[in-house]
């Protein structure tokens, strides 16, 4: 599925942009097979067709507010306006992808020794438009760690337009650390603070692109109106010595990439 391998020169790059601003853009990785065979596997397992146990799905909410999402209801039967659908490492095709050669280099670059993943999921906007997604950044006591995750690498399974729920950045906003220490929603009083409407970025993108995202960067997405799914698939690697802090069922990490 592997269109192409960066350049040592292109992960420079990539990985100076990521320190400065928190998100970078590494191109189209992923090729047409690749990407109709992923999107396939999606809809088959929202429509039921491929199923494994513990698959994690969250419908969307029929307002489009984030805040109307249900929770706790799982799957709910065939349907393709799922927003999400996680623990996607059970599945090999998807699984293929996240272990990809060109993804273990980024990996390696940044985290030393074994690395293991917190989650591989699917974030979809139905042709009806779906959600939008507040600012928000993926760590805090939410995440239930005993040290911050860092690097998520996102890949675009189908165009990401502008007006089509794109992700939106606030560069520079990950070396300020967590708004608060939940993780998760950053407040309004931050954002205004921030100014984060008029300093926003946009980054559009096509199917097959990826994009290399700081776990403590501002983002946000908001609805899509163009009238198409817009699927993205995530992934967030950390160092195999993270531990899960919960009490009550700990969670047990998938391996990715081993030494030796």
């Amino acid at each position: 599925m592997l269109l192409r391998h960066p350049s040592d020169e292109e992960m420079a790059q990539a990985f100076a942009h990521y320190d400065a601003h928190g998100y970078a853009r590494l191109g189209r990785l992923l090729d047409d097979e690749g990407l109709a065979a992923l999107r396939a596997r999606c809809e088959d397992m929202m429509l039921g067709r491929v199923t494994y146990p513990g698959l994690f799905f969250q419908m969307d909410a029929a307002t489009g507010r984030y805040e109307d999402a249900p929770l706790g209801q799982g799957y709910e039967g065939p349907s393709l306006r799922y927003r999400k659908l996680e623990k996607l490492e059970k599945d090999p095709l998807f699984r293929a992808w996240m272990e990809n050669p060109a993804f273990e280099r980024i990996v390696r670059a940044r985290i030393p020794g074994d690395v293991v993943i917190y989650r591989a999921i699917i974030f979809s906007k139905n042709e009806a438009g779906g959600s939008d997604l507040p600012w928000h950044q993926d760590g805090g006591k939410l995440f239930g760690l005993n040290r911050e995750p860092e690097l998520q690498i996102w890949t675009a399974l189908d165009d990401a337009p502008e007006d089509g729920g794109c992700l939106e950045v606030l560069p520079g906003s990950h070396k300020g650390g967590l708004a608060r220490e939940l993780g998760g929603l950053v407040p309004e009083n931050f954002t205004d603070a921030a100014h984060a409407e008029e300093r926003k970025v946009l980054l559009p993108a096509k199917a097959g692109e990826v994009l290399l995202l700081h776990n403590h960067v501002w983002h946000r997405s908001g609805a899509s109106r163009t009238g198409r799914i817009r699927r993205a698939f995530s992934v967030c690697y950390m160092s195999a010595e993270t531990r899960c802090t919960r009490k009550k069922n700990p969670r047990v990490f998938p391996p990715v990439f081993r030494r030796g």
